[in-house]
């Protein structure tokens, strides 16, 4: 078993988690500008994303260049993983590869302090990722315990690169925002994946 196996029935069950899918995590988070190296990127990409429209152009022309930019805006104190496997415990099929990992920590050689865990929605189906986005999350939260990181919250997002909708592990409690954010308000976006680093804005970055 591996974190695309799993059925969100599945990880209730075996993990004993609460899941609350009637909350606005985010309304209030307040947007974040962006420099003009993602607007001028995102101009270009966007409709030759949307006009190839496979998942592979969107990761590429869409969701990597919205992370570099989160990176930035942390001053480069976050690493980012792109395609990376994130084998914490196979034994409870928390094991296989995670699209995205953004850690809590420059360290770029390997996974360290993982705070954000991202999957894009195959088909477009941003319910769909749901399964696979927890079981990382879980995985995640149990690395953090293991190595002694004090982290008490791991955030999750399944995007299709346009559209993103954005998950919160706290305990044993899941939390779906109700909310669905899109690309044309990438300064939401941008808000909101900053707020769940947990680290301070860079304060030069709109150059």
């Amino acid at each position: 078993m591996a974190y695309s196996d799993f059925k969100l029935v599945d990880l209730k069950q075996r993990f004993h988690l609460i899941i609350d899918e009637n909350v606005a995590l985010f309304s209030e988070t307040p947007s974040v500008p962006v420099s003009a190296w993602l607007t001028e990127t995102l101009h270009e990409t966007l409709s030759l994303a949307l006009a190839i429209n496979t998942e592979k152009v969107r990761s590429e022309l869409l969701i990597a260049p919205i992370l570099v930019e989160l990176r930035k805006q942390t001053g480069r104190t976050t690493s980012l993983f792109s395609g990376v496997d994130f084998s914490v415990d196979a034994t409870q099929g928390l094991n296989g590869i995670c699209d995205y990992i953004i850690s809590q920590s420059s360290q770029q050689l390997f996974i360290s302090a993982p705070v954000l865990i991202i999957f894009e929605a195959k088909n477009e189906n941003i319910k769909g990722g749901f399964a696979q986005c927890i079981a990382a999350m879980i995985a995640a939260q149990r690395f953090n315990e293991r190595e002694q990181n004090s982290i008490p919250i791991i955030y999750g997002a399944v995007t299709t690169g346009t559209n993103w909708r954005f998950l919160q592990l706290e305990t044993d409690v899941i939390r779906i925002d109700d909310r669905e954010y899109y690309i044309d308000n990438v300064e939401k976006i941008m808000g909101i994946l900053t707020s769940m680093t947990g680290l301070p804005i860079a304060s030069s970055i709109i150059e």
